[in-house]
This record gives C-alpha cells, sequence and structure tokens, in this order.
C-alpha cells in the first residue's frame, strides 16, 4: 500500500472513513452503478463539508492540529449529539 493510501487509511487523518467504506461497498455491491449509491455519496460529501468546517474554525482561532484527531472528533460528536451528516 502506498504512503497516500496509508495517510488516507488512517483515521486521524481521514475524519469521514466511516463513510469512504460505506461508498466503495455500495459500488462494490451495486457493480459501480452510482446511481444506486447517490445516498452514501451525499453522507460522505456532508460529512467532508462539516469537518471541513471545524477545521477552518480551527485555523481561525489557531488550534493545532488544525483536523481533530480521532478521540477528539468523538467528543465533538458527543457533545452535539451525534453525527450531523
Amino acid at each position: 500500500m502506498s504512503s497516500k493510501a496509508r495517510k488516507l487509511r488512517d483515521q486521524d487523518i481521514n475524519p469521514c472513513l466511516e463513510e469512504t467504506d460505506g461508498s466503495r461497498k455500495c459500488l462494490d455491491a451495486n457493480n459501480y452503478d452510482k446511481a444506486m449509491c447517490s445516498s452514501y455519496f451525499q453522507r460522505y460529501k456532508n460529512c467532508r463539508s462539516f469537518w471541513h468546517k471545524i477545521m477552518i474554525q480551527r485555523r481561525r482561532d489557531g488550534i493545532k492540529p488544525e483536523m481533530p484527531v480521532a478521540e477528539e472528533r468523538q467528543t465533538i460528536l458527543q457533545a452535539i449529539g451525534g453525527k450531523p451528516y
């Protein structure tokens, strides 16, 4: 596995790993018919948008790292009552 692929599989780097896997499994199960997986794609887009906004706000506030690590993301999601996407 390439270093880029390993990086994308790292939970501390990729906050939408679960959504990524869901999209891939849907495509595999539906013979790569994208129309059958639009809800998975939308969930992934919403996830990326949510965490991008968090990252931008942390950057503005001078918080490092800009993307919260997996443990911190769980705390954030619990504070707002679960995944908003």
